[in-house]
């Protein structure tokens, strides 16, 4: 195939495609419309809207987040809450410098009440107590990194390797002992959630300490998350962003021409799902990992090389749901801010497996009460993994129905009010995600998330940045972030440009 020569030969600079309007596309496409080079830039989105995993919705009288929910780490170093912030967004809280100083390690606050299955209280002081022993054991698996080896595979393995050894110094009665282990087993449903993945098991020990926590008490948008995408969509000149225009197959390392452009040739030819063809000098693909798995066979042509395909293949990719229930009123307390679920009989000793079919809500961590709307009552639970994904298979009447005999077991109030309505998430199932976040599974390592990110050609021969790769699974130290998506979509801009400067910059011979 012959070479297509220098970016800088097309007519009014490169032709650049961004394929996915999440964050990462977005924040690509704002860093290259912000620059005069690049007047030939196009956005394809599969869906009929921006925000990709930021999705927030007009329900219950109010905003809900489908998808991301919290700021993590609001703070100077974080680029959603200096973005935020800029288009006044947050609330004196939100910016005030007393909560960016808040260090949380990463952590989940406390519960406000928690629930046992039987129908009891538990002891917040017993809570508090196996949240101290469960967040120190998750801080001590952070300081492998840079050990020679691992004790055991997984940050599951060790965990429980670790609680084990505890257990054997407990000296309260076995009613007591067992109460505990139940405690334990939600923290472990809980860390599924935060690392979206079905268990921890699947997390490898080794690289888990990369992932950075940044500081600031973690907040969130009174007017949704989402007002922060449509802010940068309103910034890209109009029509940047083509809509339901989902990609089938992206043709490299190619001499593509088009008659619009005569004796013009691209590298790179995009083909929609409806037959329409792009060409363009480089693409940015930032489309979620998952649809990446799911179409890593037919999504590139010549196929992805080995190195990175396999990379795709070993990060992990989980799901992590919402459930919203709305109540007429809140059964509640006024100041009570997260419900925790205990079921009994769990351990995570234990590999219990029911079917799912019988106990999927036991995945369930409990829920977050949702700031009250006028007089409407949110509860909002997550649960992650493959109970999850099989919630996703149930009618809205049957999650409603089983969350209704949850609540009304664990508070003993055999005739609580059923919610009013539900609204959930779905993520596994949408199309165009296919679930909800990455994390380092067993097998891979920080190395495979840099290999997501490499652009192609690999050997940098030929013609240059063809495909270029954003999205939260290519930020080394935060993925599963908006702030990991939004850094990783700039970073391609700013490799786009570097190469534009370089070539612009190359002195041009005398006549």
């Amino acid at each position: 195939m012959e070479s297509t020569g220098s970016v800088g030969e097309a007519p009014g600079g490169p032709r650049v495609l961004v394929v996915g309007g999440g964050i990462a596309g977005l924040g690509a496409a704002q860093r290259l419309c912000g620059h005069s080079a690049f007047p030939h830039l196009r956005v394809l989105e599969a869906t009929a809207r921006a925000g990709g995993r930021i999705r927030s919705e007009r329900s219950f009288g109010g905003v809900v987040e489908v998808g991301a929910h919290w700021i993590h780490g609001p703070s100077r170093g974080n680029p959603i809450f200096q973005l935020a912030a800029e288009y006044g967004l947050l609330g004196e809280k939100e910016l005030s410098e007393e909560n960016q100083l808040v260090e949380t390690g990463g952590h989940v606050g406390l519960p406000s009440v928690s629930y046992a299955s039987s129908g009891a209280r538990v002891s917040l002081q017993l809570v508090a107590e196996m949240a101290t022993l469960f967040y120190g054991l998750i801080d001590q698996t952070r300081e492998f990194l840079h050990a020679a080896e691992t004790p055991v595979p997984s940050v599951g393995e060790y965990l429980k390797k670790e609680i084990g050894q505890h257990v054997a110094g407990w000296t309260e009665d076995e009613e007591t002992r067992k109460l505990k282990l139940a405690i334990l087993n939600s923290f472990f449903n809980l860390e599924c959630c935060v690392s979206g993945t079905h268990s921890m098991d699947l997390v490898a020990l080794a690289p888990f300490g990369e992932y950075t926590v940044l500081p600031g008490l973690d907040c969130t948008f009174s007017k949704g998350y989402q007002g922060l995408t449509n802010c940068m969509m309103a910034s890209l000149p109009e029509d940047t962003v083509v809509f339901e225009k989902p990609v089938k197959t992206i043709h490299w390392n190619g001499s593509f021409q088009e008659a619009a452009f005569p004796g013009e040739t691209f590298p790179v030819s995009v083909e929609c799902e409806d037959g329409d063809r792009f060409l363009a000098h480089h693409v940015i693909v930032t489309v979620p990992l998952g649809f990446l798995k799911e179409h890593l066979d037919t999504f590139f042509d010549p196929p992805l090389p080995a190195e990175k395909a396999e990379a795709i293949r070993k990060i992990g990719f989980g799901t992590n749901n919402k459930i919203f229930l709305e109540f007429e009123e809140p059964f509640w307390e006024p100041d009570c801010q997260l419900i925790q679920l205990v079921w009994e009989d769990t351990s995570p000793l234990e590999d219990a497996a029911p079917a799912l079919q019988d106990a999927w809500f036991q995945k369930l961590i409990g829920f977050v009460v949702l700031p009250a709307f006028a007089s409407v009552h949110v509860l909002c639970g997550f649960i992650a993994g493959l109970e999850s994904e099989f919630m996703e298979t149930l009618s809205d009447e049957e999650v409603l129905l089983c969350l209704t005999q949850v609540l009304r077991r664990v508070t003993g109030n055999p005739r609580l009010p059923a919610p009013k309505s539900v609204l959930r998430s779905r993520w596994h199932s949408a199309p165009y995600t296919r679930g909800s976040y990455s994390y380092v599974a067993v097998g891979s390592t920080g190395g495979d998330l840099d290999l997501m990110a490499q652009p192609l050609p690999a050997d940098g021969a030929g013609a240059q940045l063809q495909i270029l790769f954003a999205g939260e699974a290519t930020h080394r130290t935060f993925y599963s972030t908006t702030h990991g998506a939004l850094l990783s979509g700039w970073r391609e801009a700013d490799r786009l440009l570097s190469l534009w400067a370089a070539q612009v910059q190359q002195p041009r011979p005398r006549l």
